[in-house]
């Protein structure tokens, strides 16, 4: 009897061609699988969680790592809700991290100067630490001298906050500063939310509520040297601010109450001037207040410019406060070192802290600082960064 040709495996079987088709439906799978698992390794904006330490009482600090399609890249910790690390690229795409900050929660835990931190209940200085608010006075903790600092011995930079990742692009950090605390009347609730995009644009939300009367001046404490290398000081970084007035202060670092002009003064940079250009002009180098342009308007407005020409890094930064403090790092002296070891000597780094006028509570004529129940506080600040 003649055998068939299928049978003779000259044609497959029914059989053979289903099973082929398996086969090949599940090598399809499986590449088709791996091409996207590796696309989205490549391409995925996801926020990453870690641990970054413990803190005395037992309780876990994270490290949360945002990153855009352009691959700027922020590390953030729920402790202080610190900027533990910002790499963007320069002029030929290399990235480099722009912050001063160290690799370890254990390093933020020791004394260093508010290195990317977020600060309250009240940035800057308060004279002696008092105050009066609906005709009660009120002494706050001392910290700096003789007066208030950055919302005294352990403002919103030691404490660890509520994180929870909204999206891909968002961290919010929330915590609930009791009343009483560091002498501040009032229960605060705050929220600070973190959101960096693919334009580039690292936006910080503030939010706050009280139950009563309080001081609030939120901002943020990160000190920026744009050329990635901190063994470089910024007095060549270029800076342009967008204020024409600027508040003096006495040796303490205290409003004298007055509102000047910078016109022909070290404090003028209404165009771009090199940091360093008259800085030992001014004592002690650059720590005051100075008056943004729209000052009033609670607008987000463009505050200041900053590019360094090495690298060709740009940083401008906008915000809704009436007011921005630079610092241009007088007060490091090489005793703190970063991640890879760097002494972070005077002028390692500058700060660019939109804010309320520093001791406000005691100057009737400065925008009020005043959060009273019913209100919502809301500061935006926008650090964008670019290359030219």
């Amino acid at each position: 009897m003649l055998k068939s040709k299928a049978n003779m495996g000259l044609i497959p079987s029914n059989r053979t061609v289903s099973v082929f088709r398996a086969v090949l439906i599940c090598i399809t799978a499986a590449v088709l699988t791996t091409a996207c698992n590796q696309s989205q390794s490549i391409n995925s904006s996801e926020i990453v969680k870690e641990e970054f330490g413990q803190l005395s009482d037992g309780r876990t600090a994270h490290l949360y790592t945002l990153t855009n399609q352009n691959g700027i890249e922020a590390k953030i910790t729920n402790y202080g809700g610190i900027i533990v690390s910002l790499k963007t690229p320069d002029k030929d795409g290399t990235l480099e991290n722009i912050v001063l900050g160290f690799a370890d929660l254990d390093s933020y835990l020791g004394e260093h100067p508010y290195f990317g931190a977020l600060i309250g209940r009240y940035g800057n200085r308060i004279e002696d630490g008092e105050f009066e608010l609906n005709g009660e006075e009120y002494q706050l903790s001392i910290n700096d001298g003789d007066h208030h600092l950055h919302g005294g011995e352990k403002g919103f930079d030691k404490v660890l906050w509520d994180a929870e990742i909204i999206d891909d692009t968002t961290l919010q950090l929330n915590y609930i500063s009791d009343d009483g605390e560091e002498g501040y009347p009032g229960r605060l609730n705050v929220t600070a939310t973190y959101r960096l995009s693919d334009n580039n644009e690292l936006r910080l939300e503030f939010e706050a509520t009280t139950d009563s009367a309080t001081p609030v001046n939120l901002t943020a404490h990160s000190y920026f040297n744009l050329t990635g290398n901190p063994k470089t000081t910024i007095l060549e970084h270029e800076l342009k601010l967008h204020a024409d007035q600027y508040t003096p202060a006495t040796s303490d670092l205290i409003p004298t109450g007055d509102i000047i002009a910078v016109d022909e003064t070290p404090f003028n940079f209404t165009e771009f001037q090199e940091v360093g250009a008259r800085i030992d002009q001014v004592p002690g180098g650059y720590d005051h207040n100075f008056v943004a342009d729209t000052s009033g308007s609670r607008e987000l407005s463009l505050m200041a410019e900053v590019r360094e020409p090495g690298t060709g890094r740009t940083l401008s930064v906008f915000s809704t406060e009436p007011g921005i403090q630079f610092y241009s790092g007088n007060f490091l002296d090489g005793t703190l070192q970063n991640e890879d070891g760097i002494a972070l000597e005077q002028y390692s780094g500058f700060c660019l802290e939109p804010q309320h006028f520093p001791n406000s509570p005691n100057e009737p004529d400065f925008p009020s600082t005043i959060l009273n129940p019913g209100e919502t506080y809301k500061n935006t600040i926008v650090y964008q960064f670019g290359v030219e």
